[in-house]
């Protein structure tokens, strides 16, 4: 042992000389750097107008350098003093030391500080001595000369010297902490080291004097102290002479006394200094605050801070009770299942030659994981390649690969169990973690593989994108997200915009209008099922964002919460429009109907909204059961990174929803993929079956609502910008009464057959048919349909057209 021990011991000193020898040599190289460029800096200042001229021939021996350092001593002061820093080249010079001392461990200065004055220096010494010498000579460089030409040109030459002045005057400032105080007690400290020079100045003759008083003050504090020793000596002496016997002779010095008794001390009498008698007062300055400020700081004091609750104080949070019990949920372990469906992975993987060193199962509500360790030397394609095998030999519904498994070194095959566990909305609304949660908008979607409560932030998403085919859960989906946004958030929180052109999915809600839904002052009913409703509804919303994002601006905030804060505390006035904001959430359930019907004038404030609203506090919630491009388009998709995706008919429609396959090998039910921009998650969906949103929303209902639903602002399709102008018969086009005849006769306005008829490009087509809209002839645009003939037949055509030419 002992042997190994010093062998230990010599191999790391041998390791760390080894170490060393590199950091020596640089040190010593940037060290000799250093020396070189300080002394062919000074040479070439020496005689630098003909250095000047020999720089460039650095091959030509006939040609002799005056330099210290020859050529390259030449070459060196041109390129760091003529063409660049001037003197403050030698800052280089000295920052080159400063390197080598700490590749050596020669900690002789601070590096950060040190580097950070050299780089200021760097800067302003060379426009200083431009500014000193006007640009003439080497002192400032030309960097010095070009920056103290083009300040000059711009501030002039009064401005030139403020801002150096100015800068060095905050340089010294920020260093030395020269702030009043500082200075003050510097002074201080300046006047007393002045003070005791000067009396060390003093004559001999005033030093005898103050030394004379000195002694005999101390001469007088030696008496008084004999003295009190005398008197207590006297007292010792009386009862020492009473104890001794007679054969011993009597104690005559009291320097030799010996007893058994305490000792005695004798103290020097302490002159003590009369206290003052005065009045100590500590004062806490208060906080400064401006006028505003302190305003709102009196209203909370008298008042409290604003509560938005206030208007529905009494009104009662849903309870668990309303959702139905399901019993206990627990997952069933099927011990000759997993066997069985192991057996049957590892025997098919090794009949392909696909070697396992580890497999491991977890066990969820829907789908079983199998994880599985291929051996060296196994390609993961082999076994990507063998999903369709291994469904057939499960007889599973949908077999989904994971290859490899996001942030494992594992391979994870996805089994549907033969007996799922259901999973309730009860279940995941009471648990620990969605009644625990702080989100500002928490949306519980179900459970995970590992049968663990899944939720996600809708403010943090901040849009939703949903699809699947029907009758795979994608509506039973969307009431699990409204489900757990009413259990978590007061009426004046929340409000919901609801499009329903199914016009039975979401009319359960029309119970909670006064209390969470949001509609046009002019709307009827707070869920929108019509076309046109919907196309004024979203642009109201657009109005809404530009209104709240005004909102934000003048209150000097980022977003809604900030917003809210700041209202809260009473910082905002009412006075000048501010008002408390509730989030809204835009809940779409059949997104490929308004496309169909309304086309782009759907898309375009879908997008804006997307792109826009969600520092305001609008979400977006929108769901289809047809992904395809032309429903769900790049600039729509570019714009909710959630994506939800339940099962569809087709690998297509996965990559259209989720960018990747997968959903298409869901088994249905509630069975879904979450995509947030980082890996994919396999969920179950909480089930929650209508009797329950039926007693949800009468809870919330018969209780104390607002007078009316949360009303958006005003918006009407005569808004919207047209290029549609008045009817002037002098400029109407050639073809006008062509076209119309073909209009009314076909009862189709529609720009392309007017193109096809006519053989006309298709912007003449289009100012045509504006000039049939502008005089009546058709109706407006109704986006992916054809316009709406207002003329019934050719003659009354020819009665309108008699009555245009007069």
């Amino acid at each position: 042992m002992e042997k190994k021990t010093k062998i230990t011991g010599q191999t790391n000193s041998q390791s760390s000389k080894i170490l060393s020898k590199p950091r020596i040599f640089f040190g010593v190289l940037f060290s000799v750097i250093s020396i070189v460029l300080t002394f062919s800096f000074i040479s070439y200042l020496m005689k630098w107008k003909s250095d000047q001229s020999q720089a460039g021939t650095l091959l030509d021996k006939t040609i002799k350098s005056t330099n210290v350092f020859g050529k390259i001593g030449d070459w060196l002061g041109n390129f760091f003093i003529f063409e660049s820093l001037g003197i403050a080249a030698f800052i280089v010079a000295f920052l080159c030391l400063v390197t080598g001392l700490l590749i050596m461990k020669k900690n002789y200065f601070k590096p950060w500080k040190t580097f950070g004055h050299s780089l200021f220096f760097i800067c302003w010494i060379p426009v200083f001595m431009g500014a000193v010498t006007g640009g003439s000579g080497v002192l400032s460089g030309v960097y010095g000369f070009q920056i103290m030409d083009f300040l000059n040109s711009i501030i002039g030459t009064f401005g030139l010297w403020m801002v150096l002045l100015v800068s060095i005057g905050l340089y010294f400032v920020l260093e030395f902490n020269l702030n009043p105080t500082n200075v003050k007690s510097k002074l201080n400290d300046l006047n007393d080291n002045t003070l005791g020079r000067v009396k060390s100045m003093m004559p001999k003759s005033s030093e005898k004097f103050e030394a004379d008083e000195e002694l005999e003050i101390e001469n007088e504090e030696e008496k008084l102290v004999e003295k009190e020793f005398a008197v207590q000596n006297t007292s010792f002496q009386t009862p020492l002479n009473l104890n001794v016997t007679s054969d011993i002779e009597p104690i005559q010095t009291p320097n030799q006394t010996s007893f058994t008794s305490a000792p005695v001390t004798f103290e020097k009498p302490q002159i003590t200094e009369k206290e003052d008698n005065f009045k100590f007062e500590v004062e806490i300055p208060k906080e400064d605050l401006n006028e505003y400020d302190r305003k709102a700081q009196d209203l909370v004091q008298k008042h409290g801070e604003y509560d938005h609750r206030l208007e529905l104080a009494k009104f009662q949070m849903p309870t668990i009770d309303l959702l139905k019990d399901y019993g206990p949920e627990e997952i069933h372990v099927n011990q000759e299942e997993l066997e069985e469906n192991k057996n049957k992975i590892v025997g098919l993987l090794k009949t392909f030659n696909v070697g396992i060193a580890e497999i491991k199962a977890t066990i969820g509500p829907t789908v079983t994981l199998y994880e599985i360790v291929p051996e060296a030397g196994i390609r993961v394609s082999a076994v990507k390649k063998l999903q369709d095998d291994i469904a057939l030999n499960l007889s599973a519904l949908g077999i989904r690969i994971i290859a490899p498994m996001p942030g494992k070194g594992t391979i994870g095959i996805e089994v549907p169990r033969k007996n799922p566990t259901m999973v309730s909305i009860r279940s995941v609304i009471a648990s620990a973690k969605f009644q625990n949660t702080d989100m500002d908008l928490p949306v519980v979607f179900g459970k995970t593989i590992s049968n663990e409560v899944f939720m996600a932030d809708l403010s943090k998403m901040p849009h939703l994108l949903m699809a699947g085919a029907t009758g795979q859960g994608k509506s039973v989906g969307i009431n699990a997200i409204l489900t757990s946004l009413l259990f978590k958030k007061h009426p004046s929180e929340l409000k919901f915009v609801m499009v329903d052109p199914k016009k039975v999915e979401l009319s359960l809600y029309s119970k909670i209008e006064r209390h969470y839904l949001a509609k046009l002052p002019d709307g009827e009913d707070a869920i929108i099922t019509d076309t046109h409703k919907v196309i004024n509804t979203l642009n109201s919303l657009c109005v809404e964002m530009d209104q709240r994002y005004d909102l934000l601006k003048n209150a000097f905030c980022k977003n809604i919460k900030e917003y809210n804060s700041k209202f809260s505390q009473r910082k905002l006035n009412p006075e000048n429009g501010h008002r408390y904001l509730p989030y809204i959430v835009l809940v779409v359930d059949e997104f490929a109907d308004l496309i169909m019907t309304a086309g782009k004038e759907v898309e375009q404030p879908i997008a804006r909204l997307a792109q826009l609203a969600r520092a305001v506090g609008i979400h977006l919630i929108v769901a289809t059961q047809r992904p395809s491009v032309n429903v769900i388009t790049g600039m729509i998709k570019a714009n909710f990174p959630a994506r939800a995706a339940f099962r569809v008919i087709s690998s297509v429609d996965s990559r259209t929803i989720l960018d990747s396959p997968g959903a298409d090998q869901l088994i249905g039910k509630g069975d879904m993929l979450y995509f947030n921009g980082n890996e994919i998650l396999r969920l179950q969906c909480a089930f929650v079956d209508t009797p329950e949103v039926e007693r949800l929303a009468d809870f919330i209902g018969e209780q104390k609502g607002y007078a009316s639903a949360f009303m958006l602002p005003e918006y009407s399709a005569d808004e919207t910008i047209s290029t549609v102008g008045a009817f002037d018969p002098n400029e109407k086009d050639v073809l006008f009464e062509d076209a119309a005849r073909i209009v009314v006769s076909t009862q189709q306005g529609s720009t392309s057959m007017l193109q096809r008829q006519l053989k006309l490009g298709y912007n003449r087509a289009g100012r045509i048919m504006d000039q049939l809209e502008a005089c009546g002839i058709v109706g407006g645009f109704n986006g992916a349909k054809a316009r709406e003939v207002q003329i019934s037949d050719l003659h009354s055509l020819d009665n309108f057209l008699e009555e245009l030419r007069k």
